[in-house]
């Protein structure tokens, strides 16, 4: 049991908080794939600040260039004004980024959160097209404003709005009903004279829905859904914000199947170590807003652009892109391993260095997650750190640091399966 004092938090946090109830200890320090508790007690990292920590805690480089940065009393503040790390980080982001990918965007610095990416890209797309409509797959998380919500369909996040959530049609997302061909069904919604359904402004999704239970989308729906926009002059938005920045193994998670999106939304993770930073990627042609027509106080954040540059100095100097591919064998490997503690109700999905070990199958008539539950809570007991997710968050989500160590890995990979097979058994 532990010791350390959290009187403060329950007394004065309001109840909303939420991630430290499954995790009651109050951290110290953090290194890399490590958190570390007042205690002294070490933890391997498998929750990875939801995605925000894809080079893991405190990386040298990152926190080498902020302090010299601050110490230099470089500009904190500038709203959207010139400053010198903004144009660096741009100069970077199109000529190494970019450019060697054959993209060619724009970018926008919008609030640093994911969700105001999103509210942006949606702005946009009904600006462009004057349509206030947008199709979005069942199963997606994309933030939590107004816009973002209506996006979004986990019932308790949308119940939270309090107020009716309009303008989006939510289609099923690929892997829902096996026997349906989702793309046509799309394709009859938007062409059948009694669908009932006007056409959107766009379609958005994540090409690997996270927070909906770990669904990496088939190469041939993504190309296929290309294709289905090009044909009826709808814009294709991609939300990058939690499974981009190479954690399936590409920098842009769109990039395994080969499409180009209109508008790209990134946050977490291109903030390179945690920092609140967001970007809307858009193509030079849709870039028809008036100036400050979306705008706030903190976009732009300048030492979240010195971090962010440097991150992306780490993710090309250290081959992470690469990395991840090869090191989700070791991931995969230890997947089959879980799912056969219980193959006929164990289910596991992934790509890269994003995976699911979907549970449900072994709740019975137990209540909805009950089982996640468990390997959460043993999983923690032994020092590791994992999230849940999903319906009924009945998915234990594996999201280790991009850069982690093979020993470090397969430890957590190990700790992982252990609590499974005693959760489960």
């Amino acid at each position: 049991m532990s010791t350390q004092n959290t009187q403060a938090f329950e007394s004065y946090e309001s109840e909303v908080r939420s991630y430290c109830r499954n995790f009651p200890a109050v951290f110290a320090t953090a290194k890399g794939p490590f958190l570390y508790d007042e205690e002294g007690r070490e933890y391997i990292d498998f929750f990875c600040g939801a995605g925000a920590l894809n080079y893991g805690h405190n990386p040298d480089l990152i926190r080498d260039r902020l302090v010299e940065y601050l110490q230099k009393d470089g500009v904190m503040h500038a709203l959207d004004m010139y400053t010198s790390p903004k144009r660096e980080f741009i100069q970077f982001y199109e000529e190494k980024v970019l450019k060697p990918r054959g993209l060619c965007y724009k970018l926008q610095f919008p609030g640093p959160t994911g969700t105001n990416a999103v509210e942006a890209a949606l702005k946009l797309a009904r600006k462009v097209k004057k349509r206030p409509g947008i199709f979005a797959l069942m199963g997606g998380f994309h933030g939590m404003t107004l816009g973002s919500i209506a996006l979004t369909t986990d019932a308790a996040s949308r119940a939270g709005a309090g107020v009716p959530l309009n303008n989006v049609t939510h289609v099923p997302a690929p892997y829902m009903f096996p026997e349906l061909d989702t793309l046509k069904y799309i394709e009859t919604l938007l062409t059948d004279d009694h669908s009932g359904v006007e056409k959107p402004a766009a379609i958005i999704l994540e090409t690997t829905q996270a927070d909906g239970g770990i669904y990496p989308m088939p190469v041939e729906y993504l190309q296929g859904l290309r294709a289905l926009c090009d044909r009826h002059g709808i814009l294709l938005i991609v939300d990058d914000v939690q499974v981009g920045c190479a954690r399936t193994g590409w920098f842009f998670s769109f990039e395994r199947a080969g499409i180009v999106p209109d508008i790209v939304t990134q946050s977490k993770s291109i903030g390179g170590y945690g920092m609140p930073f967001a970007l809307v990627l858009l193509k030079p042609e849709l870039d028809v807003w008036e100036p400050g027509e979306h705008n706030g106080t903190f976009r732009g954040y300048q030492l979240s652009m010195v971090a962010a540059k440097a991150g992306l100095e780490i993710m090309l100097n250290e081959h992470v892109e690469e990395k991840v591919r090869a090191g989700e064998k070791i991931i995969s490997q230890a997947m089959e391993e879980i799912r056969g503690i219980a193959p006929e109700k164990i289910q596991i999905r992934g790509v890269g260095y994003v995976w699911g070990v979907d549970l449900a199958g072994c709740d019975g008539e137990k209540a909805p997650g009950s089982t996640s539950k468990r390997v959460l809570d043993k999983a923690f007991a032994s020092g590791l750190i994992v999230e849940r997710v999903g319906r009924g968050n009945a998915v234990v989500k594996v999201m280790p640091e991009l850069l982690i160590e093979e020993e470090t890995l397969q430890k957590g990979l190990s700790i992982l399966t252990a609590a499974v097979r005693e959760a489960v058994q």
